[in-house]
């Protein structure tokens, strides 16, 4: 239905915010595209009621990333994913299993499964990518429909979905209010929240920051287990520190806090992530092992924070070379990259070389 000529109802990018919420609670959502429709569910919410009544419809496929297929020994014949075709008689652990790699050195051997090659891939693309969005582990079932959807289920377009997701989110300034903090008592925090119904974005400037001239920048993606809880297997404790220290000791500053927890991947995937750290994986190995990309944040997100404040020309305290380039890809002219190598324990010592060694920083 047109939102414009109805517009009580549901916008592309509210319906896409719904379908994400629907998966979380285990509800499958009605994907359409160009050549016909599916149910898709994520996996890891599904219940064994709703896996037999999605199994009664027909046939099942299992959508997995190229990474999680990769760990799996299954053909990726779409390149990005693998469409793994389900046995008969395959069970909800089954599923979960081949979705989740917690148990892969334990049971290593899954298979052998078969993928497809024929037809097309762009709904099992599209609930992958829905289910990343969501935070949930990438692993999404489908089952063709051949006729009219269940009652009540949320519809998406495919490909007005996936541009949706591609789209940097608009963000709008929701509320600021002076706040004193040990960095600076001249301090002002900023509440944004995207358009597509994601988590809201902060920025906190630290003195009277100039407009006119670089700020000292820190775009800070939120680690809860560094920031809140002291963690030594990584430095985004004492990086946010530093960063707050540099600014206090220049007496201005701007500290953009993404809400773009391990890596984009989510707490409960972080998790995950240590877990498999803790069986001999690196940081990127176990993303991919959970079949996520090395990183998954969007650092457009900093840009718009910054345009948002009125600043087009920073000096970004980093050791990450994307932050530049996505900064400077966005209309923000970095003036200078500041190093802020700080936090190095013996606790993180192997994640600190895997970002140098295989994620690019100049640690």
């Amino acid at each position: 239905m047109d939102s414009a000529a109805q517009p009580l109802c549901p916008t592309a990018v509210e319906r896409l915010n719904r379908a994400r919420a629907d998966l979380r609670m285990g509800l499958p959502v009605v994907l359409q595209g160009t050549a016909g429709a599916a149910l898709a569910a994520a996996v890891e919410t599904l219940t064994p009621t709703r896996l037999a009544a999605l199994a009664a419809l027909g046939p099942l496929t299992l959508a997995l990333t190229a990474r999680r297929a990769e760990t799996l020994k299954a053909r990726a014949y779409d390149g990005d994913l693998a469409r793994v075709a389900v046995p008969e008689h395959a069970n909800l652990g089954w599923l979960q299993a081949l979705a989740d790699p917690a148990d892969d050195l334990r049971v290593p051997m899954k298979g052998p499964l078969r993928t497809l090659r024929e037809g097309p891939a762009d709904l099992h693309r599209t609930a992958l990518a829905l289910a990343k969005s969501a935070r949930l582990l990438p692993a999404a079932l489908l089952v063709a429909l051949d006729g009219a959807p269940p009652a009540g289920l949320t519809q998406l377009d495919a490909a007005e979905a996936q541009t949706s997701m591609a789209a940097a989110a608009t963000l709008r300034p929701i509320a600021a209010a002076r706040l004193p903090m040990a960095a600076a008592e001249a301090g002002r925090l900023h509440v944004f929240r995207p358009d597509d119904g994601g988590e809201e974005h902060y920025a906190i400037e630290i003195g009277t920051p100039a407009r006119d001239t670089p700020v000292l920048v820190r775009l800070h993606s939120a680690c809860f287990t560094g920031d809140v809880l002291g963690s030594l297997k990584c430095d985004c404790g004492s990086q946010l520190a530093a960063a707050l220290a540099a600014m206090a000791a220049e007496g201005a500053g701007v500290l953009l806090y993404l809400n773009q927890e391990g890596r984009g991947i989510g707490l409960a995937n972080k998790m995950r992530a240590y877990s498999l750290q803790d069986q001999g994986f690196d940081t990127v190995e176990a993303n991919h092992r959970l079949g996520f990309e090395d990183d998954e944040r969007d650092f457009r997100l900093g840009a718009a924070l910054l345009k948002g404040l009125g600043f087009t020309s920073v000096r970004l305290l980093t050791n990450n070379p994307a932050k530049v380039r996505m900064l400077a890809a966005n209309g923000i002219t970095v003036a200078a990259r500041v190093p802020l190598k700080v936090g190095h324990t013996r606790h993180n010592a192997a994640y600190l070389a895997t970002k140098a060694a295989k994620s690019g920083h100049l640690m």
